[in-house]
C-alpha cells in the first residue's frame, strides 16, 4: 500500500511567493521532499513557482473531532470522502470518533481505519478509541491494546453517547493515565435531555419543542473536572456550548485541573433563532444556544479558557435530514467551512489573530491528541503540512464548497468570508489554486 509519505515523496519542489506566514510580513516559502526547505526563496532549478501573495500562511489545519461513518454507515461518509472534505478545508489531519459499526474499539478497527486514511492520502486520519465496549457505558473497551496498536491511539471517547458512570469514567481516566491518554467526554446527562429537540428556553416554548437545558452538559464537566483532579489525569470537554460551561472550566484550569475543552464553529456563529423555521440542518448536538452562549464561547476562546476549534463533522444521508424536525438526525457537515466561520466569528471582530488561529486550530489539537508531526510551526526543516488562505474574498456558501457525500450544512446560503487556496500534507499538495486534487488519478 501507497502511504501518505510515499505519495508526498514524489512530488516536485515549490517556491509558494509572497506567504503572509501567520499574517505576518511576506516570505518566498519552499516545500522540498515533504518539508519546508527555505523561507527566503532558495529553490531547486526546478521548483514551481506559485504567486501567494496575499495569502495568509497556517499550519495543516488538525480537527480533534470528525465523524467519518466508516466502516458500515457509508452512506453518510466515507474516510476516504471524508478526507476529501478536510482537504478541501485546510485540514492535513483530523481525529476520526468511533461511532462506526463495528464500533472502533479493539485494535483492530483503530488499524483499519488508519490503513483507509493512508489509502485515501489526503489527511491524516487519526483513529479515535471508544471508551467502552459498543459505547453501551458497561465497561471499558481495549484501551490498552489500541494504545499499543500501530493506530497508536491516545484520544478515547463514547462521543455521541455521554460516559454517564462515573466509576467508569474514573477507572478510564485512571486506565489512559498510565499511557498519557486522554478521554474525551461527551458532556450530556441522558436523563435530564431524554426527548430533547433543542435548547430549553424561551424559544424552546414557543415553538413547542422538548428543552435541553444547559445544566444536563454543565453538571457532567462538573462531575469530571472533579474526576480528572481527583485521578491526576487528562480530561478533554467536547463541543463546550454553555456560558456556564466556560465558567467551569475556567474554574477548573485556576484549580491546575489538566482539562482542556473545544467549541465548535457553529456554537460560535449560530443561535436558537435559527431552529424557528424548523430546518433540520439546524439539529445538532448539543444545541444551538442563546445569543449569550455564543458570546460567552468567543470569550472563552479568545482567553484561552477554550482550548480549540473542532468541526464535529457529522455527515448524513439526505433522508436524515430533509424530514419534519422531531425526525431528524442531529448533526452538521463542517470541515470545509470551518476557517471561514472562524474567520468572521473571531478574527474579523479582533477577538483572535492568525496566530492565534494556528494555535485554536492546528498547534493545540496536535498537542491534546498527542499527534507528533503536525500542528508545527512553519519553519525551516518543519514538515510541509501547512495551508494557504486568502481572507480577502466574501461569497455565499453553497453545495457546490461541500467535498463529503452529504450535504447537510447549515451555512448553504449565507455569506461568509476567506477561501481556502492551497492545502499541503507531508509535503503532498491535496488543494491547488481553491481546487481540490484527484489524488487517485495521481497516484
Amino acid at each position: 500500500m501507497r502511504t501518505l509519505h510515499d505519495r508526498a515523496a514524489s512530488h516536485t519542489p515549490v517556491l509558494f511567493r509572497g506567504v503572509r506566514i501567520l499574517g505576518g510580513e511576506p516570505r518566498d516559502l519552499v516545500v522540498d521532499h515533504g518539508v519546508i526547505t527555505s523561507l527566503d526563496g532558495e529553490a531547486p532549478a526546478d521548483a514551481k513557482t506559485v504567486d501567494a501573495e496575499g495569502l495568509v500562511g497556517l499550519p495543516g489545519l488538525v480537527d480533534l473531532h470528525v465523524h467519518f461513518r466508516e466502516p458500515g454507515f457509508e452512506a453518510s461518509e466515507t474516510i476516504l470522502t471524508g478526507s476529501r472534505a478536510a482537504a478541501a478545508g485546510g485540514y492535513s489531519a483530523v481525529f476520526a470518533m468511533p461511532n462506526t459499526s463495528p464500533v472502533a474499539d479493539t485494535a483492530g478497527v483503530v488499524e483499519q481505519e488508519l490503513a483507509l486514511g493512508e489509502a485515501a492520502g489526503y489527511v491524516h486520519v487519526q483513529p479515535i478509541g471508544a471508551v467502552t465496549v459498543g459505547q453501551r457505558g458497561e465497561r471499558l473497551a481495549e484501551l490498552g491494546a489500541m494504545a499499543a496498536s500501530r493506530a497508536q491511539v491516545r484520544v478515547f471517547s463514547d462521543d455521541g453517547f455521554c460516559v454517564w458512570d462515573p466509576l467508569i469514567m474514573r477507572r478510564a481516566l485512571e486506565y489512559v493515565k498510565s499511557f498519557d491518554g486522554v478521554v474525551a467526554q461527551h458532556a450530556q446527562d441522558p436523563r435530564l435531555t431524554e426527548a430533547a429537540q433543542m435548547n430549553e428556553g424561551s424559544v424552546s416554548a414557543e415553538l413547542g419543542l422538548a428543552g435541553w437545558p444547559a445544566v444536563a452538559e454543565e453538571s457532567i464537566i462538573a462531575r469530571d473536572v472533579l474526576l480528572a483532579e481527583h485521578v491526576g489525569s487528562r480530561l478533554h470537554v467536547c463541543h463546550l456550548s454553555t456560558a456556564g460551561s466556560v465558567e467551569i472550566i475556567r474554574w477548573a484550569k485556576a484549580r491546575g485541573v489538566d482539562v482542556t475543552a473545544e467549541v465548535t464553529p457553529h456554537h460560535l456563529l449560530l443561535t436558537e433563532e435559527s431552529v424557528r423555521g424548523y430546518d433540520p440542518r439546524y439539529k445538532v448536538n448539543p444545541p444551538l444556544r442563546r445569543n449569550e452562549d455564543v458570546l460567552a464561547v468567543r470569550e472563552g476562546l479568545a482567553d484561552g479558557t477554550i482550548d480549540i476549534v473542532a468541526t464535529d463533522h457529522a455527515p448524513h444521508p439526505a433522508e436524515s435530514k430533509s424530514c419534519e424536525w422531531g425526525a431528524a438526525a442531529h448533526g452538521m457537515v463542517g470541515l470545509e467551512s470551518a476557517l471561514r466561520v472562524v474567520q468572521q466569528t473571531m478574527v474579523d471582530t479582533g477577538l483572535l489573530g492568525w496566530d492565534d488561529v494556528a494555535r485554536v486550530m492546528s498547534s493545540s489539537p496536535a498537542r491534546i491528541g498527542r499527534l507528533t508531526g503536525y500542528g508545527t510551526a512553519l519553519e525551516v526543516g518543519a514538515p510541509a503540512s501547512l495551508t494557504l488562505y486568502d481572507p480577502r474574498p466574501s461569497r455565499t456558501f453553497s453545495i457546490d464548497d461541500l467535498r463529503g457525500r452529504s450535504v447537510n450544512s447549515p451555512y448553504i446560503g449565507r455569506e461568509l468570508p476567506g477561501e481556502v487556496r492551497w492545502t499541503l500534507t507531508d509535503g503532498r499538495i491535496t488543494v491547488a489554486d481553491g481546487e481540490l486534487l484527484d489524488l487517485e488519478g495521481m497516484a
